[in-house]
């Protein structure tokens, strides 16, 4: 089912994150900091949560790529992410955007499009959020999707087009698509979404995968693969949602070629 081509790629990413170690800069929401910090220490990268206004672009000149994530916002939150996305760009650093919640208030899908007219280099959310970036109907359930990954492929290629940015749809089956290629993801298991924040320890990940692969589409998949391959190891082993977080972090340590080859389901 997997095409041995992505799956090498998924290899090579994440020897690459392993060796380089890179620095990612992320502005993200107050429930997952501790989340997404560990998962990149867990997969070999280095994580900053940084948001300060005052220093925010400074850290993104030294940074090997920026993640911004808008599940907790605020007006001067929302002006460090402006300003880090603008330095990012300026430096050419990879950007990953993550439009949490985008399509549940005005004020939330508004910053989303503010910030993806400053051109990330992958735009990740579920469906909904996708679709309610889009401008195209798709209802929110909080930060929930209430749509499946497919029924917002259309908008994702439109949004790729527009803004030159790789597009990322999480479900139970993932999307990544450029507006010309698209590619499939089935690796994963029910449990996670029974733990807050995994999607935005992906967009962590992903963060990690785009400093150290130039295909944006390349690393979005090795991101969910390996997310999702920690996950399927993760629920084998845990009580529950609780232990699952912790059995995460130990699979994205634990994760190598074998482990891989036998798991990654990518097409």
């Amino acid at each position: 089912m997997s095409d041995p081509q992505l799956v090498a790629a998924v290899h090579g990413v994440l020897a690459r994150v392993r060796t380089a170690a890179p620095l990612v800069h992320s502005i993200t929401n107050y429930v997952v900091m501790n989340n997404t910090a560990n998962a990149l220490l867990a997969l070999g990268a280095s994580p900053a949560m940084v948001h300060a206004l005052e220093e925010v672009e400074d850290f993104v000149s030294i940074s090997s790529a920026l993640v911004v994530n808008i599940g907790t916002l605020s007006p001067t939150w929302v002006s460090a992410m402006q300003r880090a996305a603008v330095r990012a760009g300026e430096r050419g650093i990879p950007w990953v955007l993550d439009p949490v919640g985008a399509g549940a208030t005005a004020y939330r899908t508004d910053t989303a499009r503010a910030l993806l007219a400053l051109r990330p280099t992958v735009l990740r959310g579920n469906a909904s959020e996708v679709l309610a970036v889009a401008g195209e109907e798709g209802a929110t359930k909080g930060v929930d999707s209430t749509a499946a990954s497919d029924a917002a492929l259309d908008a994702a290629s439109r949004l790729a087009h527009r803004y030159g940015c790789t597009v990322v749809i999480t479900g139970a089956v993932d999307l990544v698509t450029d507006g010309a290629r698209v590619v499939r993801c089935g690796n994963g298991h029910p449990l996670m979404t029974r733990v807050t924040g995994l999607g935005c320890s992906v967009s962590a990940l992903t963060g990690a995968c785009v400093a150290v692969e130039s295909d944006p589409v390349h690393a979005s998949a090795a991101a969910l693969v390996l997310a999702g391959v920690a996950g399927e190891v993760a629920a084998e082993r845990a009580r529950g949602p609780g232990s699952l977080q912790v059995e995460i972090l130990d699979a994205l340590a634990a994760l190598d070629g074998a482990m891989l080859d036998a798991r990654a389901r990518v097409w």
